[in-house]
């Protein structure tokens, strides 16, 4: 018994030298099969080919065991009926030829009329030279005058009695397959045979049965050489089958290989790889249409490039060409605004338009240049390690006075700990400025939650509204460039349509992620994760984009979201009065910020 008490450090955490040999070993041994098995397992979905000759060998296996058994069993009962029909005669020539010399035999004392009977047992007197041994046994109910006789030992113990009551019975010989012990049989072993028995008179003494031991074993010789004879022609069958179909699967399943690797390599941005393809047969046929496929695709792609690249040139052109007359008008724009106050109301009112919409168009401008620095791989990053408290925070402070014209009550939760994170603070805080401006326009009044949360390989931060919500549809497309869920909807605040579109390219751009989640009427919510140190992918976020649907009065009743009122200073166990608010909303202008 093996000592793995906790004194020798044996357990989950103890170290590998601690460990029993013998232990280990058993361990490895344990788990290698099931690795193989997985392996073999993993193996065999991968490949066609090796799919394609399993399945041919089992067919074939099932095949060959159907026609091999059915063809030993046609050749063991044939061998059997032509042997005992050759037995049967002879078995009878050599009954006949004993009735014949009992017959004749001028004993009649029961002495003589014995040792005639001991004369004829023996097969090689009584005719039947093919026969192991033969016996006398009285066929009568009546006591025997002359005992039974046996050529050998365990001769009557062959003899079943069903046999004897039926050659009484039968007029007939009458015959039943037997095995022969090894102790009697020539060859050592046990052998089949079969008995035959027939009634002769016997003088003074009655009826008596003859029966008659002939061994099958060089039919079962031959038997089980045919046998062996089938047993090698099913496994080179199956061989041959194996190869063949090995060898056909081959030949179909190498081109099918070759574009697949040509496609990978096409998809890999290798635009003028091709398939390798000789001849006329269906294959060659596929290799020249996959490469006028590839053919057509390049040039397609290089032409999109082309187009891509005069789009963005055009973009970035037409961009920085605006700034100077959009300049000078703002020049103008400015003079006039200055003086609006000694214009006519429609004046001054033309006046305050062209300053709204002048700074619109110097927005979507920025947006254009910036959009036009993504697409030509020119973006980089800043880079360097902030808290994302302060961030979130400057972002609530720019955002507050739009949060109370809206009539929106804003709510962040921040982390007892700061979450630092190596990000570009410019970029970080435009996503976070754009989701919660959007948020604020789409919430209808009702509040916005801003949630911050990190673990130890990424920060998330949650931007929440319970306002109009979107659906799947609409999730989809969100942060698609000038798209609208709503196209008849008025942007009240100057929105450019390109805010989305160019956080998620920040948010590429720092290896983070940016998702969207929405329901109609029950509001919409958008995570923009991050990873800690710049490089490194995001696997788990510590904040699921999904937000609690209760509704918000519910889970400030149960505490889930304590209140906090500047006016009147820190108090995070305060609860605001809820019967004073209509229809379950919290309209309030305030921002809150709570750890």
């Amino acid at each position: 018994m093996f000592d793995v008490g906790p004194e020798r450090g044996h357990g989950p955490g103890a170290p590998a030298a601690a460990r029993h040999p013998v232990v280990d070993l058993w361990r490895r041994l344990r788990v290698l099969p099931g690795r193989r098995l997985r392996s073999a397992a993993h193996r065999w979905r991968s490949s066609m080919q090796m799919r394609v000759v399993t399945s041919a060998l089992a067919v074939g296996v099932v095949a060959v065991a159907l026609l091999g058994t059915f063809l030993s069993t046609s050749v063991r009962d044939g061998l059997f009926d032509q042997r005992v029909a050759q037995i049967d005669v002879e078995a009878a020539r050599s009954a006949d030829g004993v009735q014949e010399a009992l017959s004749s035999s001028p004993a009649t004392s029961p002495g003589d009329v014995q040792a005639l009977l001991v004369s004829l047992v023996d097969p090689r007197t009584n005719g039947a030279s093919g026969a192991r041994a033969s016996m006398f046994a009285p066929a009568g109910d009546s006591p025997a005058v002359v005992n039974p006789v046996q050529s050998s030992q365990g001769m009557q113990a062959l003899v079943s009695p069903a046999l004897r009551q039926a050659t009484i019975r039968s007029d007939h010989q009458m015959w039943q397959s037997v095995r022969i012990p090894a102790q009697y049989s020539e060859s050592g072993h046990d052998e089949p045979g079969v008995v035959f028995g027939a009634i002769v008179e016997v003088p003074t003494a009655g009826k008596f049965g003859l029966y008659t031991l002939y061994s099958l074993q060089p039919e079962q010789d031959t038997l089980r050489f045919v046998q062996g004879t089938l047993a090698l022609g099913a496994v080179a069958m199956l061989a041959l089958i194996g190869v063949i179909t090995w060898l056909v699967t081959r030949q179909a399943v190498t081109p099918v290989r070759r574009a697949a690797a040509t496609a990978a390599r096409l998809a890999d941005g290798h635009l003028s790889e091709r398939m390798p393809g000789k001849g006329y047969d269906e294959m060659a046929t596929l290799a020249r249409s996959f490469n006028e496929m590839a053919a057509s695709l390049q040039d397609q792609i290089r032409r999109m490039e082309a187009l891509s690249t005069a789009q963005r040139r055009f973009v970035s052109d037409v961009s920085h060409e605006l700034r100077t007359p959009l300049t000078t008008i703002r020049m103008a724009g400015e003079v006039i605004h200055a003086s609006r106050d000694e214009l006519d109301p429609a004046a001054r009112r033309s006046a305050e338009l062209l300053q709204t919409q002048l700074d619109r168009f110097e927005e979507l401008l920025a947006d254009l240049l910036e959009i036009s620095r993504f697409d030509a791989g020119a973006a980089v990053l800043d880079v360097e390690a902030r808290s994302l408290d302060g961030i979130v925070g400057a972002v609530v402070d720019i955002a507050t006075p739009l949060a109370e014209r809206k009539g929106v009550f804003l709510s962040v939760t921040l982390p007892d700990e700061p979450a630092y994170a190596d990000v570009d603070p410019r970029r970080v805080e435009r996503i976070l400025r754009n989701l919660v401006v959007n948020a604020v326009e789409h919430a209808e009044g009702k509040p916005v939650e801003i949630t911050l949360a990190a673990n130890a390989d990424a920060v998330a931060v949650v931007v929440r509204d319970h306002g109009v919500g979107m659906s799947t549809e609409e999730v989809a497309h969100v942060f698609d460039r000038f798209w609208r869920a709503d196209p008849a909807r008025a942007r009240t605040t100057g929105g450019t349509g390109l805010g989305l579109a160019i956080s998620l390219e920040d948010a590429r751009l720092h290896a983070g992620r940016l998702e969207a989640w929405g329901r109609p009427g029950k509001g919409a919510s958008f995570r923009l994760t991050l990873p800690r140190r710049a490089g490194l992918s995001v696997e788990n976020p510590p904040l699921p984009i999904v937000p609690d649907t209760r509704p918000l009065a519910g889970r400030l009743l149960t505490g889930q979201i304590p209140v906090v009122n500047p006016a009147s200073g820190p108090s995070p166990t305060s609860i605001p009065d809820l019967g004073a608010l209509p229809s379950g909303d919290v309209p309030v202008t305030d921002a809150e910020v709570r750890r």
